[in-house]
């Protein structure tokens, strides 16, 4: 497995649709997953530390996890199939629970678990940013700091593309 940093959440242009964007680690690839506007919108109120009114529910499994005296260790994305990323919730060490790989992120994020990808998974999946992208990250990064996870409460079109 490859630890990945979860870099954030973007629309994709032209079709108006979330991803998040992982990075390898100790490495140059990057991982997009498209996901739907609900869960962009949990990732991105995790990485800014809002608060709803009322938990979320990534927020009642991590205080589920937190009640019945478990922890979330880590999150794996083990598979890419029929173009849709499957995760696994490793809980205690031992224990794990298939999961949506947008649901996986969205609880490591509230849990301080570390992400993971199988190999294999960014083999097929990731692709390496050039010298000359490393501008269009950079830019990327500068979105992140000025997006509100209200940006995501669009509903989605009928065309959307597969997700996690």
């Amino acid at each position: 497995m490859r630890e990945v940093d979860v870099l954030g959440v973007r629309v994709e242009m032209p079709t108006n649709h979330p991803i998040v964007l992982l990075r390898e680690r100790d490495g140059g690839r990057y991982l997009p997953i498209w996901i739907g506007a609900p869960e962009a919108a949990a990732i991105t109120y995790a990485q800014q530390g809002v608060v709803p009114p009322r938990p979320l529910t990534h927020d009642l499994m991590r205080d589920l996890l937190a009640v019945l005296g478990h922890t979330l260790t880590e999150v794996r994305i083990v598979a890419l199939k029929d173009s849709v990323f499957h995760a696994a919730l490793i809980i205690d060490g031992k224990t794990e629970v298939g999961a949506r790989a947008s649901d996986a992120i969205a609880l490591a994020l509230r849990t301080d678990a570390k992400v993971f990808v199988d190999p294999a998974v960014l083999d097929e999946a990731a692709i390496v940013v050039s010298s000359e992208e490393d501008d269009e990250v950079e830019r990327f990064k500068e979105f992140l700091d000025h997006v509100s996870a209200e940006d995501f409460d669009k509903p989605e079109g009928p065309e959307s593309p597969p997700k996690s």
